[in-house]
């Protein structure tokens, strides 16, 4: 029987790309699922499909920004399956552009997105993890929290901002709570569909021409779960074969 077998796993940003791919590997394992995101015709669609494969899994309407959404999903999630096991903070936004170019209002949406939805997730979880000295918390990041590149300042802060954010709750947790960091290269989701700027998007479409599927950061994030609990798989860093940044 998988490891994964009976954890319950709540995934944000669950409605497409890693999010989607991660849910129906983990529901073929037999975890439990409280998938959440905004767009509920798609989180419907794939309930709807793990149930039909014989998974179970359930969903709530849920933005990331509102910290009170995201402590809800957590309520919910423990209502109906008693316990987390696992919390995923997927859900990102990857509007990239120059800095000289002022996208103000964008540079507050990845922050509240990227950072602040993972910080809120992280305080939805954590107290019920605590009194069960049980759990594990995966944040996504990405190989920009490794590495700088022109237009992608603010986006490049942010996921460095969850790699420091995984390692200090890593440091602060003890030994019963593991932390993982996923940090994913070009993957084909949909996240250069967020970026406005003309010669920025033209270059994010240019090295996502190369993208991996997201099955690839799903096996990641499964692998990490699996391990025996005295095993914690802190970080985790993969990009398709031919990717240089």
């Amino acid at each position: 029987m998988s490891q994964i077998s009976g954890k319950s796993v709540i995934i944000t940003g669950a409605s497409s790309g890693i999010g989607e791919a991660t849910a129906k590997m983990l529901a073929e394992q037999g975890a439990k699922l409280m998938l959440a995101a905004r767009r509920e015709d798609k989180l419907d669609k794939l309930v709807a499909e793990i149930e039909a494969a014989g998974g179970t899994a359930a969903y709530q309407i849920v933005d990331v920004t509102k910290q009170s959404q995201v402590q809800a999903l957590a309520d919910e999630t423990l209502k109906q399956y008693g316990k987390i096991d696992v919390m995923i903070n997927n859900a990102g936004i990857m509007p990239l552009s120059r800095l000289d170019q002022l996208l103000v209002e964008e540079w507050e949406r990845t922050i509240d997105i990227n950072i602040k939805g993972v910080l809120y997730g992280i305080a939805a979880v954590l107290p019920a993890m605590q009194k069960a000295n049980s759990g594990h918390i995966i944040n996504i990041s990405s190989v920009a929290g490794h590495a700088v590149f022109p237009g992608g300042a603010v986006y490049c802060g942010t996921k460095y901002a969850v790699r420091a954010i995984s390692e200090g709750l890593r440091k602060e947790i003890g030994k019963d709570i593991r932390c993982t960091i996923i940090s994913p290269g070009a993957v084909a989701t949909e996240l250069t569909n967020h970026i406005t700027d003309e010669t920025a998007s033209k270059g994010a479409n240019q090295l996502y021409e190369i993208a991996i599927g997201a099955d690839a950061v799903a096996r990641a994030i499964a692998y990490a779960i699996e391990q025996p609990k005295e095993v914690d798989i802190n970080e985790i860093l993969l990009r398709p074969t031919a990717q240089e940044l």
